[in-house]
């Protein structure tokens, strides 16, 4: 399960990123893009995805001035023997603005594990709204391949909102808060699935060796939780990253 994060655009790095490109010649203008990066840690909002080892992950992007973009993203996993090993990521949107430094974005995100022996994939619509550096959304689970009363079904919705601040000398911060709700929790074996989530990044643009990282999360899953999440929270995560565009 990949990282949601303020765009579908940068969510092909872990890291706040440059949308740079490559152009295209044509009467529309158009980008293409490319991204590679490697990170100590996966984490989907605040639960690691690859047994908490490193990770490489890189993806394509296309942009049109219609503020039409889509894309392709991917990064190895780490589920446990003999389950998925890597994740694919498909989606499309349109992000824009809407006049006095509103910002929009909303489009569609499939994750897909092809090397899954289950039948795991699910796909989310999202919708944000940012201004002056500050950002609230929300993502929905609106079908899944997940069986019907089990974490990542459809029906579930992560909300957040947060705070992106440039500082001196290149860095930058982000601060988010997060609330993951669950269409399954109550259920039998699924009694405490719904949590909150925090994180901070501090990130820095280093030029042509492209951006590095800093993250702090926390999730508020208890070990002692009822549900298929306990022990996938409740202590404080750190994780570094690196991307680059071309």
């Amino acid at each position: 399960m990949k990282k949601f994060t303020r765009s579908a655009l940068a969510a092909a790095v872990l890291t706040v990123g440059s949308t740079g490109g490559v152009a295209f010649t044509s009467t529309a203008s158009a980008e293409l893009s490319m991204n590679i990066g490697a990170v100590s840690n996966y984490y989907f909002r605040g639960v690691t995805q690859t047994d908490d080892a490193a990770a490489i992950q890189g993806g394509v992007d296309f942009e049109h001035e219609s503020g039409f973009y889509a894309g392709t993203w991917a990064s190895t996993v780490d589920f446990g023997e003999g389950e998925a090993k890597y994740e694919l990521d498909l989606y499309a949107g349109f992000a824009g603005e809407l006049g006095n430094g509103m910002g929009y974005d909303v489009g569609y995100i499939y994750y897909a594990y092809p090397d899954s022996p289950d039948d795991i994939d699910f796909g989310e619509i999202y919708g944000e709204l940012s201004f002056a550096g500050f950002y609230g959304g929300l993502a929905a689970t609106v079908h899944s391949d997940q069986s019907s009363g089990e974490a990542f079904d459809s029906g579930d919705i992560y909300y957040y909102l947060g705070y992106d601040v440039a500082l001196p000398n290149d860095f930058g911060l982000d601060l988010t808060a997060g609330y993951y709700t669950f269409d399954a929790d109550g259920s039998a074996g699924q009694e405490d699935l719904d949590y909150l989530h925090y994180g901070a990044t501090m990130y820095r643009d280093v030029g042509d060796f492209g951006e590095v990282s800093f993250t702090l999360e926390y999730a508020d899953i208890k070990d002692d939780d009822r549900s298929e999440l306990a022990g996938s929270g409740d202590d404080l995560k750190v994780w570094v990253g690196w991307s680059k565009t071309f």
